[in-house]
């Protein structure tokens, strides 16, 4: 488990298929305790959420980062929250799903990004610090350091995508944590523009 912030830790499965980590986080926001797009657990990770735990909710960010997440809401028996645009088109019983602007437990505000790979595709974002930015499928963190669109053929529209992600732009960050990658703890988001402009 590694700790990227205060309250916010991260656990890694190597995918061989994408050559990426898949990354899941552990928040600790107000009196939640709270899994993002949860891939399997390392026995560190697993120790470590049981011993700071129980775990409330699970939040997913979009329909492809469903990973362990049916798995974890049987075995710490909490609820799980998912895109509302998404739900049809995923093998979950989500407790709730959520839209555009809604405010999640801890805090959490949705922010709906049009034209992605899945139609419900989130990200969450954080007022906490310098302000922390939580991504799925959105933005890859590769290389390190810097952040890149998923690949075109994705995409339905790839100019209407890099359009949708500009809504992240609106927000003040500092750190970007992402679900495929490595995470940005300071300076994101030059690295957001950067990447938007090229």
């Amino acid at each position: 488990m590694k700790q990227l912030l205060p309250g916010m830790w991260q656990w890694s499965w190597f995918s061989e298929e994408k050559q990426l980590d898949f990354n899941g986080l552990f928040l600790m926001v107000g009196e939640h305790k709270i899994l993002v797009d949860p891939p399997p657990m390392t026995a560190e990770a697993s120790t470590f959420i049981r011993r700071n735990g129980p775990v409330d909710y699970i939040i997913v960010t979009n329909r492809d980062h469903a990973r362990e997440a049916a798995t974890y809401q049987a075995e710490f028996t909490c609820q799980l929250q998912v895109p509302d645009a998404d739900a049809s088109q995923m093998d979950l019983k989500p407790t709730k799903t959520f839209k555009d602007g809604e405010l999640l437990p801890g805090g959490i505000w949705v922010v709906h990004l049009k034209d992605q790979k899945s139609p419900g595709e989130s990200a969450l974002f954080i007022q906490q610090g310098k302000g922390v930015l939580i991504v799925g499928d959105a933005l890859i963190g590769k290389p390190a350091g810097s952040v890149r669109m998923l690949s075109p053929e994705k995409y339905a529209d790839t100019a209407k995508a890099k359009e949708g992600l500009r809504r992240l732009l609106k927000y003040h960050f500092e750190s970007l944590l992402v679900g495929d990658g490595a995470s940005i703890l300071a300076g994101a988001k030059p690295a957001v523009e950067r990447a938007l402009e090229s």
